[in-house]
């Protein structure tokens, strides 16, 4: 099974200087980031074979010019996850 390594959350927010203060007081490191959430993975492939094997629909994963394996994950409801791990980690492109 793959391996989660970190997690980039995306959440709707009434006011976003508030909210990224919020999680700053409570001691997460935060950013601001508008093209949704992002899970870094040991095995981008793998994490690709499991979700399509329980019947996702998953596209990619495939080689980036900024170094990562990437795919992305549709959920039934049209929201996107993208996932990926480090050229260097992956596999060769399939």
């Amino acid at each position: 099974m793959a391996s989660l390594r970190r997690v980039a959350p995306i959440f709707a927010v009434r006011d976003l200087a508030a909210s990224m203060a919020y999680y700053q007081r409570l001691g997460f490191a935060v950013r601001a980031w508008v093209r949704g959430a992002y899970l870094f993975v040991d095995d981008a492939d793998e994490l690709a074979r499991e979700w399509r094997a329980a019947g996702a629909e998953v596209h990619g994963p495939e080689d980036t010019e900024w170094h990562q394996h990437e795919g992305a994950l549709v959920d039934p409801d049209g929201n996107v996850i993208r996932f990926g791990s480090p050229v260097s980690d992956a596999a060769p492109s399939k």
